[in-house]
Order: C-alpha cells, then structure tokens, then sequence
C-alpha cells in the first residue's frame, strides 16, 4: 500500500517503525507537500491587501501553482521510499561469482542514483514553493500571516532534508561528472531557498 493511502495515524507509525522506509527523504517530502498546501491555501483566501485586479491574479496563480506543487511533493513521498527499497534489494543480490558481483555492483549503481535523484527533485520542488512566499506573504491574507511563516519552515525542513539525502547517496556513486552535476545544482538550490527565507526574516523583522 502507498504511503500516502494510509490514515494520518497509520503513516506516523510507518515513520516510527524500525523499518528504514519510510525515511528522512519521505519525511522531507511530505513536510514540503504540507508547506506547500499552507501557502495555496493562504494564496486562495480573499485578502484586503490584493487591492488590484493584477494582484488578484497573481494570488490565484500563486495558488494554482503551489496546489500543484503540494501534488508533486506527496507523490514523492512515496517515491522516495521506493527508490531506498530499490537500494536494499540491490545490496542483497548474490556476490559469490564475479559475475554476480559485477551485477550486484551495477545494481547498487543504479539504485543509488535514483536514491540521489529522488530527493534532489524534493529539493527542487520545495525551492519552487518556497519561491512564492514572498508574494503570498505579502499580498495574502493578515490574519494567515502565522500560515505563511509555517509553510516557509516546513518547506525549509524539505530541502534541507532532501539536500542531506542527495549528499549521502551521491557518496556511493562512481559518475564523477553525475555526482559533481547533482552537487552544484544542490549548492544553487540551497543558495536560492536561504536567500528567500532570509528575505522573509529581515522583513519581518
């Protein structure tokens, strides 16, 4: 069953049990699929603040894209666990012959690199979100200001979540220019989702 076919309850379980999926990279995905929600949900409530027709348009698209990211990330959350099942089962091939060994090690190479790409897209995702923020923030509804301040954590939590699952999978990859793409697109993306909450901060304060 997927994960996220189960009850609220049922998941937390799944998350507590010693099973290694689900994990921190389908924990990242679904703290970014919840921020995510937060913001369209802010965006999509009327607001005194969105004074014109054009800032109506941008809130409503705002909140059709965020809707759409919240989508994406929840459908991660169960990817993620099944590329880290896709590891395990790749580590437990036979390796008595060298030929076994050469297709256990090619498995395992595979495998990793789903495992790196899966939470990378958390991170993307997240990032995209998280990129709306300002405008939600500032022209959305007062009253869900907290909202707004919430969905930017979780959503923070997500990439940075998903950034230390790229990090440690990319450790067991022999593709030096794969892991050295992976690795600047990370360093981008994390750059690009600390100025947007910095941004927030100093507004705020």
């Amino acid at each position: 069953m997927k994960l996220t076919a189960l009850s609220v309850s049922e998941l937390i379980a799944a998350f507590r049990s010693p099973s290694p999926t689900p994990g921190g990279g389908s924990a990242s995905a679904l703290a970014g699929a919840v921020g995510a929600a937060l913001l369209a949900m802010v965006a999509a409530m009327p607001s005194r603040r969105a004074s014109s027709a054009d800032d109506v348009s941008q809130l409503q698209s705002a909140a059709t894209r965020c809707g759409a990211l919240s989508d994406a990330l929840l459908v991660l959350v169960d990817r993620d666990s099944e590329a880290y099942d896709a590891v395990v089962a790749a580590y437990r091939l036979p390796k008595a012959s060298d030929d076994e060994k050469a297709v256990r090690k090619a498995g395992i190479q595979t495998a990793m690199t789903k495992a790196a790409e899966t939470p990378l897209e958390t991170m993307r995702q997240a990032a995209e979100a998280l990129g709306t923020a300002p405008l939600i923030g500032r022209l959305g509804n007062a009253n869900a200001a907290s909202d707004v301040v919430v969905a930017v954590e979780l959503l923070l939590a997500a990439a940075r979540g998903a950034r230390a699952n790229v990090e440690i999978n990319l450790e067991s990859l022999d593709d030096s220019a794969f892991v050295a793409r992976l690795r600047g697109e990370v360093a981008q993306l994390d750059r690009l989702c600390s100025a947007v909450a910095s941004g927030l901060s100093r507004k705020d304060a």
